[in-house]
């Protein structure tokens, strides 16, 4: 397997410029779907309908996370298999991978549904954004389950050899969508409904180039039995892809947690509480194309790694590592420079208000948010890169463990401690100080890793 397959012969750098390019493409135009409509809005609709699609955030964060449990636990084992030349529990991984996004996309669209009104309260939706939110979230909601098969699906295609392909599936929505944003906010008048409008129709063809590639796969025949539904071996792929899953969970409650404190805090300010939680979204969706970027670069080394780990090759494993972190760091920093020194030019894309009093105050908050909320962030990668390592390695629970010492564990009770003793600036400092601890916490886990990689190695 190793002599046919490239990822178990070509140079490391080759394959992780090849795989990672796509991915990271790919994730990039994802986040657009997010952008587009922020910036559309914001020019749209103003302010408030910035902050509806911050409160109407955590809905796309839930649906990644189980598209990353589903997608990347089945392309974590479907490389495992590939490198030890089981042809036919790779082929079973599709299929119970497509058996499963079909089942938890239905629940997610029915709990949306039912319980819609009671979660963007939960979510931090003030009066004035609740009717924003609540328009926005109910149409993209039929799209959401479209979306996580896509996102899933996208995750195996890398997986098979083609990452270009993986990224055809997530350009063709994203330029539909960026056509059809303005048309529907503008022309048509649409406001956050004609953003959601375009989203959905976006997804949906996505999905068929998704769904288009059940036919083309390369390492494996397309068979019936692969669809049989079998939960024990079902729950072993989604244990492989829990570090990538709980990591968007615990960004999920982030999010719940700092919007509903923004709320609070801001209104003990001269924010308001309005304000903070807009230009919150606004700086978190700017953030977001460096976390595509990130999260492109772990996602086209996972299948790299888990060939090579499968193959007992570890030296490529090691390699791939440190060539994925260098280059995180590297755009990290690179993003930090620029969230210091342009904070106000990034951010006034997104528009603000007509009001000068109410933009004066809303782009010092947001000014103030981005530079101090986001300033560790070319440390933000290593972490990420290092828990989705352990996934592609078959140690899920160590990747779960580092993907919950950030969000989890650090940043939620720094977010509900600091305000008490700094004000609304306290949830700011919050993400810089549990940068710096998960960051410790990642060296100590990687370090000891390694160490076993070695000893195996010398077996």
């Amino acid at each position: 397997m190793n002599n046919e397959n490239p990822l178990g012969y070509e140079k490391t750098g080759t394959l992780l410029r090849k795989f990672a390019v796509p991915s990271i493409v790919a994730m990039l135009v994802n986040s657009l779907y997010n952008i587009v409509d922020q910036i559309f809005i914001g020019q749209g609709v103003g302010f408030l309908g910035n902050a509806a699609t911050n409160v109407a955030f955590p809905f796309n964060t839930i649906c990644l996370a189980i598209s990353l449990l589903v997608g990347i636990g089945a392309a974590s084992k479907f490389s495992l298999e590939l490198g030890r030349g089981n042809e036919e529990e790779a082929q079973n991984s599709v299929g119970l991978a497509i058996d499963s996004v079909v089942f938890f996309g239905l629940i997610l669209f029915l709990i949306v549904k039912i319980f819609l009104s009671p979660m963007l309260k939960a979510f931090g939706a003030t009066e004035n954004i609740f009717p924003y939110a609540k328009s926005y979230v109910s149409i993209i909601n039929y799209g959401l389950p479209l979306m996580m098969f896509t996102t899933s699906f996208s995750a195996l295609i890398r997986a098979d050899g083609s990452p270009k392909y993986s990224m055809g599936c997530n350009i063709v929505g994203a330029v539909v969508n960026t056509i059809l944003d303005p048309i529907f906010i503008f022309v048509l008048k649409m406001g956050v409904a004609g953003a959601a409008l375009a989203t959905i129709i976006s997804q949906f063809l996505s999905f068929c180039f998704a769904l288009s590639y059940l036919w083309r796969f390369k390492r494996i025949k397309l068979s019936k039995h692969m669809f049989r539904p079998d939960i024990l071996k079902a729950v072993k792929i989604w244990s492989l892809g829990l570090s990538n899953c709980i990591n968007q969970v615990a960004l999920t409650f982030v999010h719940v947690v700092i919007n509903n404190s923004l709320v609070y805090w801001g209104a003990q300010s001269i924010y308001g509480s309005d304000i903070p939680l807009s230009a919150a979204g606004v700086v978190m969706k700017a953030n977001g194309i460096i976390i595509s970027i990130f999260i492109g670069i772990s996602q086209g080394s996972q299948p790299i790694i888990g060939f090579n780990y499968g193959a007992r090759e570890f030296e490529r494993v090691k390699a791939v590592y440190k060539q994925a972190l260098t280059s995180v760091f590297i755009i990290g920093l690179i993003a930090t420079i620029m969230f210091q020194l342009f904070p106000s030019q990034i951010l006034s894309l997104f528009g603000s208000s007509n009001d000068e009093s109410i933009r004066t105050l809303y782009m010092d908050f947001a000014v103030r948010y981005c530079r101090i909320f986001l300033a560790l962030e070319a440390i933000i990668g290593i972490q990420m890169i290092s828990s989705n390592f352990f996934a592609a390695i078959g140690k899920p629970l160590k990747g779960a463990v580092l993907a919950l010492s950030r969000q989890f564990f650090c940043l939620i009770p720094l977010v509900l401690i600091l305000p008490h003793f700094m004000g609304i600036y306290g949830i700011m400092f919050a993400a810089p100080l549990s940068d710096f601890v998960s960051s410790i916490i990642t060296f100590l886990m990687i370090n000891h890793e390694f160490k076993n990689i070695s000893k195996l190695n010398s077996n």
